[in-house]
């Protein structure tokens, strides 16, 4: 057997080393917002994006979900101390926390999701949220019975401001009579998971006339969804003083055996409107994705797709702090159409759509981001 010199072992020795390196790939740590990494909606979106990643090769992630806000800090600098090779912090209630590390560790790369943080080794990643509002807005507008619509915002911030503003501008691009009523649960982090709060005014809304409620609100979404499993329609005797029934979009939709039974006569069908990820499916109360679907359509925020390119970019080394914005053009926003909406919506409403989102995206349509 040949023996190797002192210098072609070293060599030997460094590609070995430089192989495993190569193979272990980049490390990501994921520290969650308020909700945890399950919440069928923000953060399990930044989730299924760091997973996506992991299933390309070369990247491993592991997860830091704060049981207490207090926490996040802690649970960002431990990633740091283990030299993680990214640490993405998701929502704007973790900025501070992230950006301190981040100060802390200028040779480390971070991200945050929903913010700008003013670290320069930090890629923020925010959204054109109106964008996508706009969209389900139409839509809404589009298939209202009544004419009246409704926005449930969760913290009254700007962030979800956003949404609102969007939201309404498309709904009265799509029928300029349009009314719609905006309310939030709160003004504090609690107003993210308060579903009870949610119910109530989910409630009072259609108590005015909406059936179609779009909510931005978190947890606090659940309180829209479960109200609307629980009425399921709008009755004609129970409409307030000027508002009636205009049209009768879903009359062909078969239905399911409660709704039948809940809603006969003259009636008209609730449903709400997802947010962040593609929530269509929590409308079907029956299981039969067949029978009428109560979740018209989702606005979808791609958080998943910003945190899965954040991700390549490390593992390319070509990793760049600074703000990043994804709206319609990135993938970024979208709407949701799948196997539980598409009867409520024809394929000559999409077609609208996707022309809407096409001046959207070429700058013919510009879209409010504030009310």
């Amino acid at each position: 057997m040949k023996k190797l010199s002192k210098t072609a072992l070293t060599l030997s020795l460094l590609t070995l080393t430089g192989l495993a390196a190569a193979q272990s790939g980049i490390r990501v740590g994921m520290a969650y917002d308020a909700g945890g990494k399950f919440d069928k909606s923000f953060n399990q979106s930044a989730y299924e994006g760091s997973q996506r990643a992991v299933k390309t090769g070369g990247v491993s992630v592991k997860d830091f979900e704060p049981s207490d806000p207090s926490q996040t800090v802690q649970g960002i600098r431990g990633f740091a101390q283990d030299g993680f090779d990214l640490t993405v912090a998701v929502g704007f209630a973790n900025n501070a926390s992230l950006t301190q590390v981040a100060k802390e560790n200028p040779d480390l790369a971070f991200g945050l999701v929903d913010d700008v943080s003013d670290a320069k080794n930090v890629q923020s990643m925010t959204f054109k949220e109106e964008e996508g509002s706009y969209l389900v807005g139409y839509l809404a507008a589009l298939n209202s019975s009544t004419g009246v619509l409704g926005f449930l915002g969760g913290m009254d911030i700007p962030l979800i401001h956003k949404f609102e503003a969007g939201y309404i501008a498309g709904a009265k691009a799509a029928n300029s009579k349009i009314q719609i009523i905006s309310q939030y649960v709160g003004t504090t982090p609690d107003a993210w998971n308060n579903p009870g709060k949610a119910k109530e005014i989910s409630a009072s809304m259609k108590a005015k006339g909406a059936d179609i409620v779009f909510a931005a609100a978190g947890a606090s979404g659940k309180g829209l969804q479960d109200y609307v499993k629980q009425q399921q329609c709008l009755k004609a005797a129970q409409l307030p003083k000027g508002v009636t029934f205009k049209t009768d979009n879903f009359k062909n939709v078969p239905k399911s055996a409660s709704y039948t039974a809940s809603c006969a006569g003259s009636t008209r069908p609730m449903f709400f409107i997802g947010v962040d990820s593609n929530q269509n499916y929590l409308g079907d109360f029956d299981s039969k994705p067949g029978t009428l679907n109560h979740g018209l359509t989702s606005m979808m925020k791609r958080v998943d797709n910003a945190v899965y390119t954040l991700v390549q970019d490390v593992k390319a080394d070509k990793f760049k702090g600074g703000q990043r914005v994804f709206g319609l053009k990135e993938g970024g926003v979208g709407y949701a159409i799948d196997q539980y909406n598409k009867a409520l919506i024809p394929s000559s409403q999409v077609a609208k759509v996707e022309a809407i989102k096409a001046k959207i995206i070429s700058g013919t349509i510009k879209v409010p981001s504030d009310r």
